[in-house]
């Protein structure tokens, strides 16, 4: 027996507790309807966000009875106010860099006039694509014979939800409940938001307005996109970081590259190892930046506009938790084990289970989704959880930036705990033909791994299309191949896949 595409993705990056022959057998009978008449639903997802909607298509590949319910609109945060919406954004915001960057062009022999733009319709482009995947979403889910709740969904009990609805009070019954309700931006106490002057990325997205001046607190994923969105159409930009230093979560070779290619040669000054302990919203903005350990005001800004990019909390409240005696964790998590159970003092709740952002585990559209997919893998018995080491994470600055794994940092502290040595590679965008041919050649890629079994523990790209490259070693780390199994890959030449080629066959000592 075979197993369909979309199971045989399942079978490979979610590591499958029994051998790949049970898998299959177990996908086959999976396809009988298992309905109960005891209940409305076998399943019940709250949450229509990217982690729920691959609940749901997979439910239904399983045979499950599935019903999902939304407050808002569908696709959740990914969706309407991350991801698509963002990247968006910048595919045009970068076609904008790319056309007035007369010296690289100039290199490719080629000369443009002056360039300019609408952003209106930038910002059109991005509302066009968010409503054509959130079209797209419902249309799947219909198509499949899900039942699309709207309303704002409680738990009332053990496998029971209550949901207020446009037309009153609902009380739905189901043999599971997947809590998916995802996370909302964080915005640190003594900053006033006014949704104009002073927002969030939930309201720059819209793009209603491009300041002269814009100070963006926070350097990590969020903080770079919209830098490079900013800059690129003409925007002075100042960022702010509470930590010693800027993009504190990336791995420090990273780091470093990013800010020469990234910050120095544009329009953006930095504050490091400050706090933007006030900002109040107006014309102008009113930033009063104060240090880190001392909190005494150090310099006040005033500029145009602020953006907070200071990360996302769960959105947990008001889920009805407290009626099956679940607690949030003090950070407002949903807390579960490895098999996205929630836990009620320490013990699993029957048949209550919760994915995506709220869980806390890795805060990433694909994670959730991966998360979806298992946990209805454990509700059909078949035993999975997620290889979090394996899933890649990406920033779509131009260059871009991704990684998946661990950092050096991380990855010496971990082999001196465990006792074992680790050792890295570099290559150079540089050396490879295609950057070369691109004109697109700052750049490096990076394996740590380690030294007695060549095991990659964790891989950093900062380059052309990074985002597309990582998953390579990805997907080597979901499947447990060593930088020996890669090394004897076979890549396509010329291409940037070549830059992880070099690393891998770098990475092995020939026997004598």
């Amino acid at each position: 027996m075979t197993l369909t595409r979309s199971e045989l993705s399942v079978a490979m990056v979610y590591a499958p507790a029994q051998p790949l022959a049970d898998v299959n057998a177990d996908v086959v009978m999976s396809q009988e309807p298992a309905v109960s008449d005891a209940f409305d639903y076998d399943l019940l997802i709250i949450g229509a966000g990217v982690g729920g909607h691959g609940a749901a298509i997979h439910a239904v590949k399983s045979g499950l009875k599935t019903a999902i319910v939304e407050a808002d609109v569908m696709g959740g945060t990914c969706v309407n106010r991350g991801c698509i919406p963002s990247k968006a954004l910048l595919a045009a915001s970068g076609r904008v860099r790319e056309l007035r960057n007369q010296h690289h062009l100039k290199s490719l022999g080629i000369q443009v006039g002056q360039v300019t733009y609408e952003r209106s319709a930038i910002a059109d482009h991005a509302n066009t694509l968010v409503s054509k995947i959130q079209g797209d979403m419902t249309n799947s889910l219909t198509r499949l014979g899900v039942d699309i709740i709207t309303g704002w969904a409680r738990v009332a009990g053990e496998q029971k939800a209550v949901i207020d609805t446009a037309d009153g009070e609902k009380v739905v019954t189901a043999q599971d409940i997947i809590l998916s309700p995802g996370s909302v931006p964080f915005v640190p106490p003594g900053i006033e938001v006014d949704g104009k002057t002073v927002f969030t990325s939930d309201e720059a997205l819209k793009l209603d307005w491009l300041p002269d001046w814009i100070a963006i607190i926070g350097s990590g994923y969020i903080g770079l996109e919209f830098s490079d969105i900013y800059t690129a159409l003409g925007c002075e930009v100042t960022i702010i970081e509470a930590l010693d230093q800027l993009m504190p979560t990336f791995d420090p070779d990273i780091a470093k590259i990013a800010q020469r290619v990234l910050i120095a040669p544009r329009d953006i000054e930095t504050r490091a190892g400050v706090i933007a302990q006030n900002v109040t919203p107006g014309s102008p903005v009113v930033i009063e930046l104060a240090d880190r350990e001392t909190k005494e005001i150090v310099e006040t800004l005033e500029v145009d506009a602020c953006l907070v990019a200071t990360g996302r909390i769960p959105a947990t409240k008001d889920l009805g938790l407290e009626r099956v005696g679940v607690e949030l964790d003090r950070r407002g998590f949903i807390p579960t084990n490895d098999h996205l159970q929630v836990l009620r003092q320490g013990e699993p709740v029957p048949h209550l289970w919760a994915i995506g952002d709220a869980t806390g585990k890795m805060m990433l559209a694909h994670a959730a989704s991966a998360q979806g997919v298992v946990t209805v893998e454990n509700i059909c018995g078949r035993d999975r959880t997620v290889n979090y080491l394996s899933v890649p994470a990406a920033a779509f600055t131009h260059p871009e930036v991704s990684f998946v794994g661990l950092t050096e940092p991380a990855a010496r502290e971990k082999a001196e705990a465990e006792g074992f040595a680790i050792d890295t590679v570099r290559t150079y965008f540089k050396g490879n033909s295609k950057a070369l041919a691109e004109a697109e050649s700052d750049g490096i890629a990076k394996v740590i791994y380690r030294k007695d079994t060549g095991e990659i523990l964790g891989t950093h790209i900062i380059g052309l299309h990074a985002a597309d490259l990582i998953q390579e070693a990805a997907n080597a780390i979901a499947q447990g191949q060593t930088v020996t199994d890669l090394s004897f890959c076979v890549h396509t030449h010329p291409t940037l896949s070549e830059v992880l080629d070099e690393a891998f066959k770098r990475a092995v000592v020939v026997p004598a």
